[in-house]
């Protein structure tokens, strides 16, 4: 059994990332009460212990529990088998395709465990200012399918190729 390259750096980058993601949400899960928070530049950015029951940004928080429930544990499956779809077609040599894929996949699988194990997902990362404005907080896995998303979007915007 041949596994391409491409596939062995996914399952090393996402296995990275939901490592990383676990474990940080664990010690926030286990060290924190909900809502207490410690601040680490003051005005700007503290660790604060928050459960998500929407999407990113708290997206769909409000919807029915049927719903969220189905949405949110159909989806990440749906992502990842697209993933993997999309890798079959990518070359071994578009590392950056590869890394922002894998970046995607391992968010969606560290997220979806709290889905599975919580019903919501462990946040913690609050970046604020002065109070005035606050962004919804996040975590490693969210990080990872943000900056993922972003640098396809960069990908794609890329000048094609012409053929020789």
């Amino acid at each position: 059994m041949n596994i391409q390259p491409r596939y062995l750096m996914l399952a090393a980058i996402a296995a990275f990332i939901v490592a990383l993601d676990q474990l940080t949400k664990l010690y926030i899960h286990t060290h924190f009460d909900l809502g207490e928070y410690i601040p680490v530049i003051p005005d700007y950015f503290n660790i604060t212990y928050v459960r998500n029951t929407g999407a990113a940004f708290g997206f769909l928080r409000d919807s029915h529990e049927t719903f969220r429930t189905i949405f949110f544990l159909s989806m990440p499956p749906l992502a990842m088998i697209t993933i993997l779809a999309i890798m079959r077609g990518v070359e071994n040599s578009d590392r950056i395709q590869i890394i922002a894929l894998s970046g995607i996949f391992g968010g969606a699988i560290g997220n979806y465990i709290d889905r599975i194990r919580f019903g919501f997902v462990v946040d913690f990362l609050d970046f604020h200012w002065r109070n005035q404005y606050s962004w919804p907080a996040f975590n490693v896995a969210d990080s990872a399918i943000v900056c993922g998303v972003i640098v396809l979007i960069l990908l794609m915007r890329r000048p094609v190729k012409a053929a020789e």
